[in-house]
């Protein structure tokens, strides 16, 4: 069995004022995976990657990194981990260039070589022709891309994403993933932080819900995805629909003047439906899953947790 990308055991994290944050979440990350961790606001996620990058110290448990302890071998541990955090944290009156060379020689890479892969990271993420001016002139996404070159310029074999597209334009956010699927791709193990749960479906693996502290779901995206027993579509129709239509066994709802949502059990088959839309003078001329089914499973998961602790 090859070692994980990273193991948490038994992690408690009780703050000093009683909040118990983390209370007993043990993780298994394997190399090469790309992982999403999911979960509400104040839910344990940001301890959790706090714990993980020691920005926080857990009151119990243990982290292994590639199989190197967070305490007794911390840096080696921390040398495998590049860490993109949810807040923009670099001097803005520094230069990009700068900003990659300088976290380079925190790692001991020679300047020489710091600069070649500073420049090599800079022009991945579409930044080298911002290289030289100063950071606090980039809009916001290019910050994030910033830092996702400052992050990965030490060559780290477990990539850390907490929130890394909050505030992000949908274009900027695929050139982002493109980049980030492409160094999963080549061998970095990728964990994910994000409220964006689409984007945990589309890239990720596998997956793992906190709630209240602690681990309510782990599993691979596609096990998790089959638990609903329900499916969403969204038909796109010809013309105007004023009235819904009835149909046996489904759920029809009005979206607006040309477009339906039917909620069905899963692996219905829609013949039935289709007729009864035609009977009815409603030509459809698209169909497509509605994009929620993660957040509506996340949804359910959270709320059978909160009531399994009532």
């Amino acid at each position: 069995m090859s070692v994980p990308a990273l193991q948490i055991d038994a992690l408690k994290k009780t703050y000093d004022n009683g909040v118990q944050a983390l209370r007993g979440v043990s993780l298994r990350v394997e190399p090469g995976d790309f992982f999403a961790l999911l979960g509400p606001n104040g839910a344990g996620k940001s301890t959790l990657i706090g714990s993980v990058c020691t920005l926080v110290t857990p009151s119990s448990g243990s982290i292994r990194i590639f199989g190197h302890d967070l305490i007794a071998e911390r840096a080696k541990a921390l040398s495998c981990i590049g860490v993109v955090p949810q807040e923009i944290n670099f001097n803005q009156f520094e230069t990009p260039f700068e900003i990659v060379v300088n976290q380079a020689g925190f790692y001991g890479i020679e300047r020489a070589e710091a600069k070649e892969r500073a420049e090599k990271n800079l022009r991945r993420l579409s930044l080298w022709d911002k290289a030289h001016g100063i950071s606090r002139a980039l809009s916001g996404g290019m910050k994030r891309r910033l830092m996702i070159a400052r992050a990965m310029v030490h060559e780290p074999r477990l990539l850390i994403l907490d929130e890394p597209t909050a505030g992000v334009d949908i274009e900027i956010r695929r050139a982002m993933w493109s980049y980030v699927v492409d160094i999963n791709r080549a061998g970095t193990s990728v964990v994910l932080t994000t409220h964006y749960l689409e984007e945990a479906e589309q890239l990720c693996r596998h997956i793992a819900i906190v709630d209240h502290g602690l681990i309510v779901e782990n599993t691979d995206m596609r096990s998790l995805l089959a638990k609903l027993d329900r499916e969403t579509f969204v038909l796109d129709l010809c013309q105007r629909c004023d009235v819904i239509p009835l149909s046996s066994g489904v759920q029809l709802k009005r979206i607006d003047d040309t477009t339906l949502e039917v909620e069905v059990p899963k692996g219905t088959a829609l013949n039935g439906l289709f007729a009864d839309l035609s009977k009815a003078g409603i030509e459809v001329r698209s169909l497509r899953n509605k994009s929620n089914r993660l957040e509506e499973l996340f949804l359910n998961l959270v709320e059978r947790g909160q009531d399994g602790g009532a």
